[in-house]
């Protein structure tokens, strides 16, 4: 089984270091990919085409029948520890699961309905390069919990 984080757009310099040396601490519990899609806004393109034609790059990213979770301020919260408990549960099912970042105009009705679940990394909401970064650190604190690794040491 494998974990996916598909994103819309890339980050700046400053996160994806940051967001790197995560990924790199994950690789040595499971395997974790980063997937980017971005779609290159028209001038005249509302937020509606921008929200649809994002959702179609996602859903075209994505094969049929895979869990897709997406990060969203209005989906369920965890704890780190929750967040670990659920991983675990998804890795019994062995079926790859994809972890979705919008862009700045959120998800299409399309990308909502083909979620498995929504889940939020907070009530606030964050741009998408500081959603990528904070997922990925909990991803690695969710990991090292489930491996006794002193990461997290609550």
């Amino acid at each position: 089984m494998k974990f996916h984080l598909l994103t819309v757009g890339t980050s700046p310099r400053e996160y994806k270091l940051l967001i790197d040396d995560y990924k790199k601490r994950i690789t040595r519990f499971s395997h974790f990919d980063e997937i980017n899609i971005q779609y290159k806004a028209k001038k005249n393109d509302t937020s509606n085409v921008i929200i649809k034609q994002e959702g179609k790059k996602i859903l075209e990213k994505i094969p049929q029948k895979e869990r897709i979770f997406l990060l969203d301020d209005k989906g369920k919260e965890y704890s780190s520890k929750g967040l670990a408990s659920f991983l675990k549960n998804q890795m019994l099912l062995s079926q790859d699961c994809w972890f979705v970042i919008g862009g700045a105009y959120g998800f299409s009705d399309e990308v909502y309905a083909s979620a498995y679940e929504k889940i939020s990394l907070s009530k606030m909401t964050f741009n998408h390069h500081m959603a990528k970064l904070f997922f990925t650190e909990q991803f690695y604190r969710a990991m090292s919990i489930l491996n006794n690794h002193p990461y997290h040491n609550a």
